[in-house]
């Protein structure tokens, strides 16, 4: 009769066991922090007459006395344009970017970085890839040619930044190493129009 109970007992234990640890959820799951290796930055501007903010996520890999183009970031292939995840641009109005029209939305960005001749920028619509691993070229919504420029002073930290807002105008400015690439941004100023 002891050990009938017993049984019981250890069955019943069991089953609240199994149902408890069904009913827990997932937990959700961090980047691999050994994989992260680099900090995550933002970049942001606002333009207050049309309404506009823009930000830009990336992560920011350092020099650390590598080569950084040619080398560690190949010419002529598609790079993450930062390090981790794909750097992801969002914008909250319709805006021209590179000279073209723009839907508001969130897109990654990539560029294409050449030696002697015009960086390509790709907006793509697959947002979360880790890197340019899993880049389709068929997702892209544009492209636009922009010219690089080298200087003397180098940027340890790969930079995204914008530029004073003057004119409904600002730029996109990446800098790392001795490279400094700018991207030309139009907002539209909103006018009342009445009915």
């Amino acid at each position: 009769m002891q050990f009938c109970s017993n049984n019981k007992y250890w069955i019943y234990l069991l089953l609240g066991l199994f149902i408890i640890s069904g009913c827990r959820q997932p937990e959700p799951e961090e980047p691999d922090p050994v994989r992260r290796k680099s900090p995550i930055a933002i970049a942001k501007a606002t333009h207050d007459a049309s309404n506009t903010y823009i930000k830009i996520v990336y992560g920011q890999p350092y020099k650390r006395d590598r080569q950084i183009f040619g080398n560690l970031v190949p010419y002529n292939s598609v790079w993450r344009t930062g390090a981790n995840e794909a750097t992801e641009l969002t914008a909250t109005k319709d805006i021209i970017f590179g000279g073209k029209h723009l839907d508001a939305g969130t897109y990654a960005l990539f560029t294409i970085p050449r030696k002697d001749e015009n960086w390509t920028v790709i907006l793509n619509s697959e947002l979360g890839q880790w890197g340019a691993f899993d880049y389709n070229e068929a997702k892209d919504v544009m492209r636009v040619q922009v010219p690089s420029t080298d200087k003397e002073a180098i940027t340890e930290a790969f930079t995204i930044q914008f530029s004073e807002i003057e004119n409904d105008s600002t730029n996109i400015i990446l800098r790392w190493d001795q490279k400094v690439v700018k991207i030309p941004i139009q907002f539209s100023p909103t006018t009342n129009v009445s009915s």
